[in-house]
């Protein structure tokens, strides 16, 4: 069984648009339409001091109090009262998920809005860095090593200048866009795909990279984004279809399957536009999903 984070405190913040409402949307779809292997449950929020581990106390209270507001609104949205709380819960979620995945094997959680926060700040409607915070719980709680694999259409420049002096969070990052690129690094990779037909092939390159490095992690957080698609008006590239990005999960899934290497996954971008519904959205992001449960299945049989 996959268990899956949500809560409806994710979804609680005034502003309305993909970031912030598209958990529910899935969640809601996984009540009326549920995927066998899926066990969908609430996680705990962060604390103060999970979130102080990562980023500046002065960011932390501008995000808890609304002031200053340019700090507090750095992520790209109107600041109100339900962000703090939203934003403990669902990068809790991103905790649960990994702490989760390092047991049964894999997990994930239905938040977002994750990879462009820095330490001192937000950037891109991302407001604390969960893939961050989660590594470094999942370190705490006994991992030597964590592989982060960024498969959103935007490069995580935040995720990679947090990780920047700690050797054991490497990042694998295949983007379609250059918002927030950064340079590769020993531990950090990125490569940003200029073609549609190139996009599979990129990502098996990457990961055949790893092998041959022979390194050996201990988690992979996998920043599961949608947002590649042809038809997402922000990031999507002609010739990523809905068949590649199933193919892409399950390549994802096998690879980690093949290593006995725990996997969590979060949801990363994704937006709905004049030729993508939000039904059409949640299909996308339950591509994931079904992947995690038959993954989850199949570890279950070894």
């Amino acid at each position: 069984m996959a268990r899956i984070f949500y809560s409806p405190t994710y979804v609680g913040s005034g502003y309305a648009f993909d970031t912030t409402r598209k958990a529910k949307g899935i969640a809601d779809s996984l009540a009326a339409s549920p995927i066998q292997g899926i066990e969908l449950l609430e996680p705990p929020s962060l604390t103060r001091e999970q979130v102080a581990q990562v980023h500046d106390a002065d960011y932390i209270r501008a995000v808890e109090m609304g002031l200053p507001r340019g700090l507090a609104e750095s992520q790209g949205f109107p600041w109100d009262a339900e962000l703090w709380p939203m934003v403990l819960a669902s990068n809790g979620g991103a905790v649960a998920a990994g702490l989760a995945a390092l047991e049964h094997g894999v997990a994930g959680s239905l938040s977002s809005g994750l990879h462009h926060a820095r330490r001192e700040r937000g950037a891109g409607f991302c407001t604390f860095n969960g893939l961050v915070i989660a590594a470094r719980e999942a370190l705490t709680a006994g991992a030597q090593s964590v592989l982060i694999l960024d498969l959103d259409a935007h490069c995580g420049g935040g995720t990679r200048s947090m990780i920047l002096d700690d050797p054991r969070i490497w990042q694998v990052d295949v983007a379609v866009n250059s918002y927030d690129s950064y340079e590769s690094s020993d531990h950090a990779w990125l490569e940003i795909v200029r073609h549609g037909a190139d996009y599979l092939p990129a990502v098996d390159r990457r990961l055949n990279a790893l092998d041959r490095l022979g390194h050996r992690f201990d988690l992979c957080l996998y920043n599961a984004g949608m947002d590649p698609y042809e038809d997402c008006p922000t990031g999507g590239m002609a010739g990523i279809t809905r068949d590649v990005l199933s193919r892409r999960e399950r390549i994802v899934f096998e690879w980690c399957q093949g290593r006995r290497l725990p996997i969590a996954f979060v949801l990363a971008g994704g937006y709905e536009g004049p030729r993508l519904d939000e039904a059409g959205l949640i299909d996308l992001h339950r591509l994931t999903l079904s992947s995690a449960a038959e993954a989850s299945r199949v570890r279950q049989c070894v």
